[in-house]
């Protein structure tokens, strides 16, 4: 049976346009089917290599030319979704990675992890952030998704935390990640008597949770999914999460968007055992303890700043190797290659007890 589209009526303008969509469709069939066949080609080159499937210096340089040559009308954000599942779907013809994130399945990192490497891989969700870095780290996952830190709370604490404690883990991406949490239970706002979800996530709904006397009634947990698991199960209590984690676990969500802000981003990490090759808008991730005189921080920063270096962001966290010893994480524009990254580096060493690059990677460059 002929799958041919039936030919226009003349003076049927919708049909004409139509028929004009099918035949392009027929070319973009074929064009996608040569790129999957030369993807596959690609695939065995680098399982031959022994490379990873995944390159996300590649991928940023091929989704910067998407936007540096789209004539429109569709946005960049449409024709990045499009390549995204395009270049995911390769994976099928090489081979799938493992991707590691905090679940169980409708969290965030979750979403994140999707929207950066679509369908076509496969997800392990793990009870906690170390739990990530520890996939990564055995070769269990090629890559892991964590959150790091959030335009409302600041840093995420289990991700700081745990770079110190896998030193083979690199940072080869990052994803910025639009949040909007929502309060969902099996009954209405004010038959509930707890409410669970992800400390952070409360410190980020903190107004809507004073305004509904609620906030006496929250209960910690390691991640919004298992939040929306627990309160699927009990029905006196609600979870505040994402739209995803209603839809798995079944619950009707009772109040949208209880976030504080409507400007609530979270950056992701992705991590792997390499970092990412230069691409000309990177990032670099450090980590350093200074060591004990007076003005060694002050030290490791006029470094940079006298090779020109932009800090885009500076954390610290207790070092867990002494009372009032801290460990510090940078974030600076450009890749650790760079002469003025490279120069920077070697001339914060003598301030510093020890000092770990992170990893370089290509710039989140929007939200989505």
């Amino acid at each position: 049976m002929s799958t041919s589209p039936a030919a226009p009526q003349p003076g049927d303008p919708l049909g004409e346009l139509r028929a004009r969509i099918d035949a392009l469709d027929e070319q973009l069939i074929a064009l996608i089917s040569e790129r999957g066949r030369l993807a596959a080609e690609i695939g065995r080159i680098k399982a031959l290599a022994g490379t990873p499937v995944y390159a996300a210096d590649r991928e940023a340089v091929i989704l910067q030319r998407l936007r540096a040559r789209n004539p429109g009308p569709f946005p960049d954000s449409v024709l990045q979704a499009v390549y995204r599942e395009l270049m995911s779907g390769s994976f099928l013809l090489e081979r799938p990675p493992r991707i590691a994130y905090l679940g169980p399945p409708g969290s965030f990192s979750h979403q994140a992890a999707g929207g950066k490497f679509g369908a076509s891989v496969h997800y392990e969700p793990v009870a906690d952030i170390a739990a990530v870095f520890a996939e990564v780290d055995r070769g269990h996952a090629d890559f892991g998704v964590v959150p790091v830190e959030n335009s409302l709370g600041g840093g995420i604490v289990d991700t700081l935390d745990a770079f110190a404690d896998y030193h083979q883990v690199r940072v080869c991406a990052e994803v910025l990640r639009r949040i909007h949490h929502h309060l969902m239970a099996q009954r209405p706002l004010h038959e509930l008597k707890h409410i669970y979800s992800k400390p952070e996530v409360f410190e980020q709904c903190k107004l809507w949770l004073l305004e509904t006397g609620l906030l006496g009634s929250t209960i910690p947990v390691a991640s919004t999914s298992k939040a929306a698991e627990l309160a699927r199960d009990d029905p006196q209590a609600g979870a505040i999460g994402s739209a995803l984690a209603a839809e798995i676990y079944g619950l009707p969500i009772q109040v949208e968007r209880v976030e504080d802000s409507p400007n609530n981003v979270t950056r992701f990490l992705v991590l792997g055992r390499e970092p990412a090759r230069p691409t000309g808008d990177d990032k670099t991730a450090l980590m350093f303890c200074t060591t004990h005189e007076a003005g060694a921080l002050v030290g490791v920063l006029d470094v940079f700043r006298r090779e020109g270096v932009n800090l885009s962001m500076i954390m610290s966290r207790p070092s867990r190797q002494g009372n009032w010893q801290y460990r510090f994480f940078i974030d600076c524009d450009g890749h650790a290659t760079d002469g003025p990254i490279a120069r920077a580096l070697e001339g914060a060493k003598p301030f510093c007890a020890d000092l770990t690059v992170l990893g370089s990677f290509p710039r989140a460059l929007e939200a989505y």
